[in-house]
């Protein structure tokens, strides 16, 4: 089988699917991605069959040899079928020629040959296909020299570029995104054409948008995606807060980092230490209201005051723009970055149990991710100065677990509920309960009481009193 028998490669789902194109006397190829990550030897669960024919046809009769344990889907429209199998996704596919529209990146789609087919592909990497004809099982068919773009670490795309990203922009985000995820170049011919249609982004939807940004941030190191974005002219269009954090301003021989490039390592760093999603999207975000906070002051140099209240501020627009999910994801990455200082400015000063204490109430289950992101915003070069912040932190989540264990404020509720509060009052919903539950928990943050019943039962009688309330007597 040559080229077939790799590690991670499922044999015996290539065997059935070579064996009844046989029967059938249907040409079958693995195609795409699948065939892209076998030669850089990456698994993948993902598994694209072009069928020179009907390719619906021939997933259904994949199908019946597999039985009970596949589920088919079809989509008509677009002339595909998708089994799930186990852990796998085959997609089959009829070879195909498409023509676009100038306001549209969907494709008037006819029947073609394979060289069709083959010639329509985005990049020369996913142009390389695989044969699993008895008469040529295994062997690579390679049209446009894909095997050695991916030798050589090459994205460019097998046609002109110009015809391949003005008819499909969506690619020009794609070309980014495969350089990020593997580390590749794109050709600069490419990358020019990128530049000069950037501009036809713009017709591209919002969804697909994020989720190609989502893969990049996923990448093992995104900064490559976001600065490829960035030469291209792409992330003014779709982040343009990112491309304000650029530049260094200077003032009487006095300047600023350049917080874009900073931001880039942050989220480098956070990746080495989480695949949270979100937690990579708060890297990204954590510093963009910046900008808008940027102050000079002879005394003192450069300030961002405030920039974390700002920049919390932002990250809805930026996720409404995006669509991106407006739910608890949102909520999550709004929170971090506004806290995202609160254990810098602890660490660099005596921290007090109080002060930890809100910063527990506050981070609640997320104060672990939060700490995640500040140990990844240390970004100077002076080993030393490294060392010292990171032991810094490491006091910080010590007094975090020690002043947890014994306080019991993550994910704090009152020891003395509103309904407690209206029985022992003899009252009914008022601003009175909210008043005497606020002052119950700024004791508790403050160490003034313990977070317990007895103590909470006694301040509320103190404040009740000031209020003018009385206990209530049956």
């Amino acid at each position: 089988m040559g080229v077939l028998v790799n590690e991670g490669l499922n044999v015996e789902i290539i065997n059935l699917i070579s064996n009844i194109s046989t029967k059938l006397k249907t040409r079958t190829f693995l195609v795409g991605g699948y065939v892209r990550d076998l030669l850089l030897g990456r698994k993948s669960k993902d598994i694209d069959v072009l069928v020179i024919g009907d390719g619906i046809s021939f997933a259904s009769e994949v199908k019946k040899k597999l039985g009970s344990k596949a589920n088919l889907q079809i989509f008509k429209n677009f002339g595909t079928a998708m089994i799930a199998y186990n852990d796998l996704e085959i997609e089959f596919v009829g070879s195909r020629k498409d023509s676009y529209q100038k306001s549209s990146r969907n494709p008037v789609v006819s029947i073609g040959t394979f060289e069709d087919d083959i010639s329509r592909r985005d990049f020369t990497i996913n142009s390389i296909a695989i044969s699993l004809n008895e008469d040529s099982k295994g062997k690579i068919i390679d049209l446009f020299d894909g095997v050695h773009d991916l030798k050589k670490g090459i994205i460019k795309t097998p046609k002109d570029p110009k015809i391949t990203f003005y008819d499909d922009p969506l690619r020009m985000m794609r070309a980014v995104r495969f350089a990020s995820q593997l580390n590749f170049e794109i050709k600069n011919s490419n990358i020019e054409i990128i530049k000069s249609e950037k501009e036809r982004i713009n017709i591209i939807s919002k969804e697909r948008i994020h989720e190609e940004l989502n893969k990049i941030l996923l990448s093992p190191k995104p900064s490559i995606g976001f600065i490829l974005l960035m030469k291209t002219g792409l992330l003014e269009i779709i982040l343009p807060e990112l491309i304000k954090l650029e530049g260094i301003d200077e003032i009487e021989g006095k300047t600023h980092k350049d917080n874009f490039y900073h931001t880039l390592q942050v989220l480098d760093n956070i990746c080495k230490n989480t695949n949270n999603l979100w937690l990579r999207w708060v890297a990204l975000l954590h510093d963009i209201g910046k900008p808008k906070t940027k102050r000079y002051n002879k005394k003192k140099g450069w300030s961002f005051h405030g920039h974390e209240y700002v920049g919390s501020k932002m990250v809805f627009k930026i996720f409404k723009r995006l669509k991106l999910p407006l739910n608890h994801k949102l909520d999550y990455v709004k929170k971090l970055v506004l806290l995202s200082s609160r254990p810098v400015i602890l660490s660099s000063s005596e921290i007090t149990d109080s002060a930890i204490r809100r910063l527990i109430f506050d981070a609640g289950d997320d104060i672990d991710d939060l700490m995640t992101l500040c140990e990844a915003d240390i970004t100077t070069k002076n080993a030393k100065l490294e060392k010292k912040y990171l032991n810094n932190f490491k006091v910080v989540r010590e007094k975090i677990k020690d002043v947890e264990e014994r306080d019991k404020i993550r994910n704090f509720q009152p020891p003395i509920s509103g309904k407690y509060i209206m029985d022992y009052f003899g009252i009914k919903p008022c601003k009175e309960i909210g008043l005497i539950k606020e002052r119950i928990k700024e004791a508790i943050l403050n160490g003034d009481i313990n977070n317990d019943v007895i103590q909470a039962k006694e301040l509320m009688m103190i404040v009740g009193e000031g209020l003018g309330l009385k206990k209530y007597e049956k």
